[in-house]
């Protein structure tokens, strides 16, 4: 039966719009603008995560840039404006600022495609103050643009303020987040809270096996026992000998599982470049085999990325997987260029016609409040059978095995542009 995952996936601090049952075709060709260097803005944010720490990563690359490309820039004037979009990559020169944000606007639509492995549903809260006399101009835009309506609230009575964004965001997200907002400052101004919900399809089928318990090896010295699902299929798979790693997906989703220890040479070389060539090859290359011995004797895990071709028989073990991360976008974007919309200079001018708009982050004095959540989960539905073990499955040790029993990262892309859309790293599966 086929294989299901789901991925919710929660993001705070991004305006993506509702996605609709389908794309729309009218839409400005967002990609046209220079998306090279917005993908390079992802793996920037991928680097600066795991140089802060060797714990696990979740995160959405192009929802982050949406956020601050769409909505700040939609009312951020003069430098801070420019430094936005520099930041995630846009020449903005070369784009009307009108052109930027109806396309951006109409990004998570084109990612809703016919017989995608995925689809997205977004909402989002944008709350300001109501004391600041708000400009007509900025609440049309964000309502005709991003479909999203401005929420006032009195960030005065900190209290309220604090419990009607926890029951709103509870409401919204149909209780994954419950309790984000633990402190406020009264200086808030200006929030920003978007979710958005991930769904994926393996478009492999496969026959489900037994959940087992297996070890995970968090690095050479901790283990754990984890649940993990066995199946026997039909896969993509591709071994990348440079980066000492297996690849495992099609265009969509895909996992790269590097050999223990090899985690820091695979994260150093991702790159958009990288992730290219892994795509454009096609076979498993096989260490220390010519090319000619290579079809002799490796007929078994030849195997190709793209569905016009035949998959590989394989033996896959996959752990239970649940996982989130909270980042403090300030402290993020800061390390990338993006400064000037967290400081008191910023100029915020194209949303309140009063003085320009100070805001306050979660205890740190500076003109905005942005966070992002991710939670991602993965969990087959299938036969659990306790007391089994991975060693008692030797009925499958004729078909190539790949062990997912070790760190290993996750990456969904958007199949037209390859840019990710998603990016995370399991280090230990039952560390949530």
């Amino acid at each position: 039966m086929p294989s299901s995952i789901t991925w919710g996936l929660v993001l705070l601090a991004d305006l993506c719009s509702q996605v609709p049952g389908a794309m729309r075709q009218s839409s400005p060709d967002i990609y046209q603008y220079d998306l090279p260097h917005f993908s390079s803005f992802a793996f920037s944010l991928y680097h600066e995560l795991a140089r802060q720490s060797n714990d696990k990563i979740i995160f959405s690359p192009v929802s982050i840039a949406i956020a601050f490309a769409m909505s700040l820039s939609l009312g951020t004037k003069d430098d801070t404006y420019i430094q936005i979009l520099k930041g995630i990559g846009f020449k903005f020169k070369k784009a009307p600022k009108a052109d930027i944000h109806k396309g951006l606007g109409s990004l998570p639509e084109t990612l809703k495609q016919p017989n995608s492995q995925f689809q997205l549903t977004a909402s989002t809260m944008l709350i300001i103050d109501e004391n600041p006399k708000q400009k007509p101009e900025f609440l049309y835009n964000v309502k005709k643009l991003y479909h999203s309506k401005a929420l006032s609230i009195n960030f005065r009575n900190i209290k309220e303020a604090k419990k009607e964004i926890k029951h709103q965001i509870k409401i919204r997200t149909q209780g994954i987040i419950v309790d984000l907002v633990k402190e406020l400052d009264e200086d808030t101004a200006l929030a920003l809270v978007n979710y958005i919900i991930f769904e994926g399809k393996w478009k492999d089928k496969f026959e489900a096996q037994r959940f087992l318990k297996g070890d995970f090896h968090v690095n050479e010295k901790i283990t754990v026992k984890v649940p993990v699902t066995n199946r026997l299929g039909m896969f993509h798979l591709y071994r990348d000998n440079e980066f000492s790693c297996w690849v495992l997906g099609r265009m969509a989703a895909f996992l790269l599982l590097p050999n223990l220890g090899k985690m820091q040479l695979l994260e150093d070389g991702l790159s958009e470049k990288n992730l290219a060539q892994i795509l454009k090859y096609l076979e498993i290359r096989v260490p220390g085999a010519r090319s000619n011995q290579k079809r002799k004797h490796f007929q078994f895990c030849e195997t190709f990325l793209f569905s016009n071709h035949r998959d590989s028989s394989a033996n896959l073990h996959l752990p239970k997987l649940s996982i989130s991360g909270t980042y403090d976008l300030k402290t993020l974007l800061g390390k990338l260029g993006i400064t000037k919309v967290f400081s008191n200079g910023a100029d915020l001018s194209g949303i309140t016609e009063e003085v320009p708009l100070k805001l306050s982050k979660v205890s740190v004095l500076s003109p905005l409040w942005a966070i992002h959540e991710a939670v991602m989960s993965i969990n087959e539905n299938g036969t659990e059978h306790a007391g089994a073990t991975l060693s008692e499955e030797s009925a499958w040790s004729e078909h190539l095995t790949i062990n997912f029993n070790m760190p290993f990262l996750i990456i969904v892309k958007d199949e037209n542009t390859n840019i990710p859309l998603f990016m995370g790293k399991v280090v230990n599966p039952m560390q949530k």
